[in-house]
């Protein structure tokens, strides 16, 4: 587990690095709190952190459960794809909106495979 672990943490540490970077926006283009409109550039940057939020609700909880039942070396590898889309993702939202469709992809497809991942090891268990 302690690859799953490191994958959760290194999806924290990220969540966290967006959020400074939404503060290094704030600052850079003049968008005071509570204010989260103003600047495109920092839109840009605030949308990929709550965009990120949003998909850690279901990232965590589903990297946790597929992990009871499936190898952990195969969860955490999945998972890893997901830090790689959220980079993708960051990075096209922030240069060109209209471009985050594969970060997107990479983002959620892995999170779909851990729920469906955790949905057949939790209903095999059952019928066992």
């Amino acid at each position: 587990m302690p690859y799953v672990d490191l994958v959760a943490l290194l999806a924290l540490l990220q969540l966290v690095w967006f959020g400074i970077l939404v503060g290094q926006a704030r600052g850079r283009y003049g968008v005071k709190a509570p204010a989260v409109s103003g600047h495109e550039l920092f839109e840009r940057a605030y949308r990929v952190q709550m965009n990120t939020i949003e998909l850690l609700v279901a990232f965590l909880p589903s990297l946790y459960i597929a992990a009871r039942y499936w190898p952990a070396t195969w969860v955490a590898g999945v998972g890893a794809i997901y830090l790689l889309g959220r980079l993708v993702y960051w990075r096209r939202y922030t240069v060109a909106p209209a471009r985050r469709g594969p970060g997107f992809a990479l983002s959620m497809l892995p999170i779909l495979a851990l729920l469906l991942a955790g949905l057949v090891g939790a209903v095999r268990d059952l019928l066992a």
